[in-house]
C-alpha cells in the first residue's frame, strides 16, 4: 500500500511491542534482548565534511556558522538500541471531506475482520465513479498539528513550562509528522528517494516539516494511470474492512474520500529528545476490552502477494522495513495486511505483529537492523539541535539528504520555506495566551 501522512489520555500505559518494563515503569524499547545493551545513549557522531555553500534569503546576514555535515554509513550506528519511552497519545483530531480540522474522533474508524481467509476483495471497485482524491498540490505543512496544539495547549504545558519566561514553550523538544520521522528511521537503508527537512526553532521547540523535492514533484507528475489506481487500491482496502463504529458493518459501496483522515498525537521521548508527533490511525480494535490507545490502533496496508522466496525475501528487506518504522514510532502493535494479485484483487489476509518483525527479517542476509534505524533517527536531531540555536521562526535551516551522501544543511531567512504561518506565531507569542488557551486557531 502506498502511504502518506495524510493521511484522552489513556488512564494507563499500555504494554508497548518491544518494551522492556523497568522497576519504575518506565520502559525502553528494545529490537531483542542481544541487542538491548542497557539502552544507553551513546554520544553522537558527526562529521565535518561534504561542506555545502549556504544559501540565503535576501535579509540574511554574510556571516555563516561553520558548515557540518552527517554521515550515514549504517556501521557508525550499530550500537545499543537508544532509549524510546512508550508512546503515550496526549489527544488526537479529524480531517472531514472538505479537509477541515475538527479536535475530536469523528473519523476513527472500527476495523472488521474479514469473514474468509480469501476474501476475494475487488481493490478496483468504485475507481471510476466512487473516489474523490485529495489535492497532492495543496502542502499542508505542519498547520493541522499547529492547530491541535493550540486548542490541547493546557494538556502540554506543565506548571514549570506555564511559569517559564517564554509564552510559546511547550514542553518537548521536536514537533512534527511521524511520516517524517519515518523517512530518517529508513534513511541508512534508503537506496532511491532524498529528503528535504526545514527546522526551524521557535520557544525552545524544534518544528521540522518537510519539503518537496524536485525528484518527488516529477515523479508525481509522471505518475501512470495504473500508478494512481494502485494508490487508490489501499484506500479501498481500508473501506472493505473498517466500519464508522463498533457496532456497524463496513460499507463497501460507498464513496472513498481522501480528504478525510483520524489522527493519534502521541508524545515520547527518544535518548534526550522530547518528541511531540501525529501521524494517520487507520482504524481501531473494536472490542470494548482492548487497550487504550495507541496499542488499540491499527495499521492497513496492502501488498502484491508472495509467489516465490525472492518476493519473499524482498518483502522482509524493503517494504517491513517501513511497515516497521511507520507503526513502531506511534506505538501502532500490528499490521494487518490485504495481499492482492495483479489484477488489484486480495487473496488473503495476514497479521503482522510489530515485536515480532525483528525475528521474521533475522535470517535474512544484508537486512536492516532497527537498532540502525533508531540510532540514525537519534543522531541526527542531536545534529539538528545542535546547528539549529537561535529562536526565530522567521529563520529555516534546510536539512538535505541524497542516497549515498552525508546530510548537510543551508540557511535561509524570510524566504519560501518559512512554514510556520502568522495566526500560529501570533497565538504562541502573546502574552495573554499563556493564561488562556481557548482561542481556537482559524480553520482552512
Amino acid at each position: 500500500m502506498i502511504t502518506m501522512d495524510r493521511r484522552n489520555q489513556p488512564q494507563h500505559r499500555p504494554q508497548h511491542p518491544n518494551a522492556n518494563h523497568h522497576d519504575n515503569h518506565q520502559s525502553t524499547f528494545k529490537r531483542d534482548v542481544d541487542d538491548s545493551g542497557g539502552g544507553h545513549f551513546q554520544h553522537k557522531r558527526f562529521r565535518a565534511g561534504h561542506q555545502r555553500h549556504r544559501q540565503a534569503g535576501p535579509s540574511t546576514p554574510p556571516s555563516s556558522p561553520p558548515n557540518q555535515s552527517l554521515s550515514v554509513q549504517r556501521q557508525l550506528y550499530e550500537r545499543d538500541f537508544p532509549l524510546y519511552k512508550q508512546p503515550v497519545e496526549v489527544g488526537h483530531f479529524s480531517l472531514d471531506s472538505e479537509r477541515r480540522f475538527f479536535n475530536d474522533d469523528r473519523q476513527l474508524r472500527y476495523y472488521v475482520e474479514p469473514e474468509k481467509s480469501c476474501p476475494n476483495f475487488n481493490l478496483r471497485d468504485g475507481y471510476r465513479d466512487r473516489f474523490i482524491k485529495r489535492d497532492d498540490g495543496v502542502k499542508e505543512k505542519l498547520d493541522h498539528i499547529l492547530r491541535w496544539i493550540l486548542a490541547n495547549r493546557s494538556k502540554l504545558q506543565s506548571k514549570e513550562v506555564a511559569a517559564s519566561s517564554s509564552p510559546c514553550a511547550l514542553g518537548v523538544n521536536v514537533v512534527t509528522w511521524r511520516g517524517h520521522l519515518t523517512k530518517l528511521l529508513t534513511t541508512p537503508y534508503e537506496t532511491q528517494e532524498g529528503w528535504l527537512l526545514a527546522v526551524t526553532r521557535m520557544g525552545g521547540t524544534l518544528y521540522i516539516s518537510e519539503v518537496e523535492t524536485e525528484a518527488a514533484r516529477r515523479d508525481q507528475e509522471d505518475r501512470t494511470e495504473r500508478h494512481e489506481e494502485m494508490m487508490y487500491w489501499g484506500y479501498k482496502f481500508e473501506q472493505y474492512t473498517c466500519a464508522d463504529d463498533a457496532h456497524s458493518l463496513p460499507d463497501p459501496g460507498g464513496v472513498v474520500n481522501t480528504n478525510e483522515a483520524f489522527c493519534t498525537v502521541v508524545q515520547t521521548r527518544l535518548a534526550e529528545h522530547r518528541l511531540l508527533f501525529s501521524g494517520e490511525v487507520d482504524c481501531r480494535d473494536k472490542d470494548p476490552k482492548a487497550p487504550p490507545p495507541p496499542a488499540c490502533y491499527i495499521e492497513m496496508k496492502t501488498s502484491l502477494e508472495i509467489s516465490t522466496p525472492k518476493q519473499r525475501s524482498n518483502f522482509h528487506r524493503f517494504k517491513l522495513l517501513k511497515w516497521w518504522a511507520q507503526s513502531f514510532l506511534p506505538g501502532v502493535p500490528r499490521i494487518v495486511a490485504g495481499f492482492r494479485d495483479h489484477d488489484g484483487v486480495v487473496v488473503s489476509v495476514e497479521t503482522f505483529h510489530i515485536s515480532k518483525i525483528s525475528q521474521l527479517i533475522k535470517n535474512e542476509t544484508n537486512c536492516w537492523k532497527p537498532t540502525v534505524c533508531m540510532n540514525f533517527c537519534c543522531d541526527f536531531l542531536s545534529f539538528v539541535k545542535s546547528i539549529v540555536t537561535e529562536d526565530n521562526p522567521r529563520e529555516v535551516h534546510l536539512f538535505s539528504w541524497e542516497p549515498h551522501r552525508d546530510v548537510t544543511y543551508s540557511i535561509h531567512r524570510d524566504s519560501q520555506y518559512s512554514f510556520l504561518p502568522d495566526w500560529y506565531i501570533r497565538e504562541m507569542t502573546s502574552p495573554a495566551s499563556r493564561e488562556i488557551h481557548h482561542h481556537h486557531p482559524p480553520q482552512t
